[in-house]
């Protein structure tokens, strides 16, 4: 269990692991019973860390994820219960108002309809045209107004958290350096020679240096390749030293069961050789090889103010060469992407929304058919044989309550790494660029599957004997009634897919049973076990689509049917502690990007808001509330319009990196560090992975060509095409302006 719950504590050695090295048991059981009684000790000490000391350990990323289970609580209260703002509120109201207001009616009781107790508590069971409908009127407008003012306080806490901890954060590659993208083709100049001239005519005092795009995806194949060849050479090396009598042998044909019986230790030795000699080929090729340079380079400037003016202005009359963006940080770059050519990304993004098109639609033909089989009559229709099994009391609860939600989250377990794969055709280029686009996608999935989809087919299976059986104007009264019902479903679908997917998360249950999996069967080195100890990150593209998902179900359902909000609030309750205890303790930091992801959080909990105003709307058409509907119109058209001011007073901070800032933190570092050389800490910031040799210490070196000093090389372009200032290094007496001079990288 402690294995398992603090990786990262003892893969950076802070823990001890529980697993010893005595028995075989003792090896795959924590036999420490101590650990067993101390186990809950984890929550108060989750709860203990400080904002401050938490953004210091994990980042700033990590923090604000975690505000988005608490939304809306003051950045200096260490009473973080009882500070779920939206909701804790919101279900007072309900469940001091609303319930007893649905409550006291009988429509349901006088009706043919197939209902629960729970269904008692929601706007189902108010009959039509009831003045009743007031209440539940004015209380959508206070949830929103309540909702609104929550998401403005906590826009404005995460920018100003954010531009804080970008004015105190360390000095980092990424705030000096620009991607440039669309190098326009030139038949005098190669890549490197254009970009060197366009960025000392056009940035002349704040320029620094360079450097071009590589095409390496084959070479980071080969260095892959080699990695895994000196693994296995590592195993069989370490098998031969225990047993020396005998030499290891394998047989290099299909998976080893085929082919000739050879020595390991030589034929691995070999390959790594062969790999070596073509990978040293395979980079010369690249460095040589004009084809091999991407058009995009990563320019660096001497200051963040001359890289915030790069970044956030046009380069050239042309609106679509010489296009401009923030660098990712060096460790944030999905480096595979960067090969594939820009004026292809359209091509790609119109390819991939077309698939998820297709992947969404076509994904509500099987859940409409195991939501029709998650019940007792589609069962017992499709298999009479288990009817005797099925009409067990047990058994019959079981199907009823928990079926239709754990089938639904057997449908969405490969989904998530469906969309990664997705948003990586697309080409985007860094990891928080693809794990925000996949969340962005998995939120609409579950938008239009999970929730729209349950509710229109689990209401049209449900309620199929009255759809039969009344005329055709009866069935949007039918709907209107029945959709409020599904909050049972809902309900069961939290408690599976939230509750105990909190409880596994702190188990960890799944990790657990990989880890040994690859213990027996992969693991061949030590290399191997630390990397088989990976804890891994905490998954945005997953974790944050779940969380707005409960959101939607609180909202809309929070005038509906207010009996789901109880265990909205227990779910982020659990899962902020848990969340806050894995962050510290057990997830790696894969990337910062300062919270840039708040926007989209923002966003999304606008239109569940919107969403639930169209919902209550709808319903209310269908219960003849001819008076109170109208009313309903303008609360959709004050939350855009406070979504827009949201977005032009907030969403700045995210987007943009303020000259004034950059200014300020220019000013003081050069105060701080005179003499600080610029060049030496940007001048391989950005040279692909395969490059560095980091992770191949003998052959696989960084080449020459990125450790030279930069030297002075004629220009073939003639100044004048691009600027009217004579060259540097030409004659100022000279009628035509000579070839320049400039430092090529």
């Amino acid at each position: 269990m402690t294995g398992s719950t603090f990786p990262n504590g003892i893969s950076k050695g802070l823990r001890s692991s529980p697993f010893g090295t005595g028995a075989f048991v003792g090896k795959v059981v924590n036999l420490d019973f101590r650990s067993y009684v101390r186990f809950l000790n984890w929550m108060p000490a989750a709860l203990h860390m400080p904002e401050p000391e938490l953004i210091d350990h994990a980042g700033l990323d990590s923090a604000v994820y975690l505000r988005i289970y608490l939304i809306g609580q003051s950045q200096s209260d260490s009473k973080r219960f009882g500070r779920l703002k939206i909701f804790v509120p919101i279900a007072f109201m309900a469940f001091t108002i609303l319930v007893p207001v649905n409550w006291t009616n009988t429509t349901l009781e006088r009706s043919n309809l197939t209902y629960s107790d729970l269904d008692k508590l929601s706007i189902s069971n108010i009959p039509s045209g009831s003045h009743r409908f007031w209440t539940h009127l004015v209380m959508a407008y206070a949830f929103t107004f309540w909702t609104c003012y929550v998401l403005k306080k906590e826009y404005e806490i995460v920018a100003k958290m954010r531009l804080h901890f970008l004015a105190s954060e360390k000095r980092r590659p990424d705030q000096f350096t620009v991607l440039v993208r669309n190098v326009p083709p030139d038949a005098d100049e190669s890549v490197s020679e254009l970009v060197e001239h366009f960025f000392l005519v056009n940035h002349p005092n704040d320029y620094l240096t360079y450097q071009v795009v590589y095409n390496a995806n084959q070479l980071s194949n080969l260095v892959n390749e080699k990695k895994k060849m000196k693994n296995w050479l590592d195993y069989y090396q370490i098998k031969y030293s225990r047993n020396k009598s005998r030499k290891p042998s394998l047989k290099t044909g299909f998976l080893g069961l085929l082919g000739t019986r050879v020595d390991a230790v030589d034929h691995y030795t070999s390959e790594i050789e062969r790999l070596s000699r073509k990978i040293s080929l395979e980079r010369d090729d690249i460095v040589n090889n004009p084809k091999s340079i991407m058009p995009a380079a990563f320019v660096s400037f001497k200051t963040r103010w001359g890289a915030a003016v790069c970044a956030q202005t046009q380069q050239s009359r042309n609106p679509t060469m010489w296009l401009t963006e923030w660098a990712p940080e060096p460790r944030d770059i999905y480096w595979d992407n960067l090969a594939i050519p820009f004026v292809s990304l359209t091509l790609r993004r119109l390819v991939i929304a077309v698939a998820f098109f297709f992947l969404t639609f076509f994904f509500m033909v099987p859940i409409a058919f195991v939501q029709s089989l998650a019940n007792i009559e589609g069962i017992e229709k499709a298999f009479p044989f288990l009817k005797p099994i099925i009409e067990m009391k047990v058994i019959k609860s079981f199907i009823q309550g928990f079926l239709p939600g754990i089938a639904l989250k057997i449908f969405l377990i490969f989904l998530p790494s469906i969309l990664m794969l997705m948003s990586k055709f697309e080409g985007f280029i860094s990891l928080s660029g693809l794990e925000r686009r996949s969340a962005a996608r998995y939120y609409i999935f579950q938008f239009i599957n999970v929730f729209l989809g349950s509710i229109i087919t689990g209401t049209a299976f449900q309620q199929l004997d009255n759809f039969i059986h009344q005329s055709a104007t009866e069935i949007p009264k039918t709907i209107g009634v029945s959709i409020p019902m599904k909050a049972t479903f809902f309900i069961t679908y939290i408690m599976v897919d939230g509750w105990a997917g909190v409880a596994g998360e702190i188990l960890r249950l799944k990790p657990l049973i990989i880890y040994h999996l690859k213990i027996f069967f992969l693991v061949k080195t030590e290399k191997d076990k630390d990397e088989a100890m990976d804890p891994g990150t905490l998954g945005f593209n997953t974790g944050e689509p779940q969380i707005q998902l409960y959101f939607l179900l609180g909202l809309v359902y929070a005038v509906v049917s207010p009996i789901l909000l109880p265990f909205i609030i227990v779910f982020f309750a659990l899962a902020f502690v848990v969340y806050r205890h894995q962050i510290i303790n057990v997830y790696n930091q894969e990337y910062e990007s300062a919270a840039a992801f708040w926007p989209d959080v923002h966003g999304r909990i606008i239109v569940a808001v919107i969403v639930s105003q169209l919902l209550l709307m709808g319903l209310l058409s269908t219960k003849e509330a001819t008076q109170s509907t109208p009313l309903l119109i303008t609360l959709p058209i004050l939350t855009i319009w406070f979504h827009l001011f949201c977005k032009g007073r907030y969403e700045p901070a995210f987007v943009r990196y303020p000259l004034q800032e950059a200014m300020m933190k220019d000013t003081l570092e050069r105060a701080r560090e005179p003499n600080l050389n610029m060049k030496s800490f940007l001048q391989n910031a950005y040279i692909h992975p395969v490059f560095k040799g980091e992770d191949d210490s003998d052959s696989d070196e960084a080449p020459e060509e990125f450790e030279k000093e930069p030297h002075l090389v004629p220009t073939k372009r003639q100044s004048r095409r691009d600027t009217p200032l004579p060259s540097k290094h030409g004659s100022a007496a000279s009628s035509q302006p000579e070839a320049q001079d400039y430092p090529l990288l």
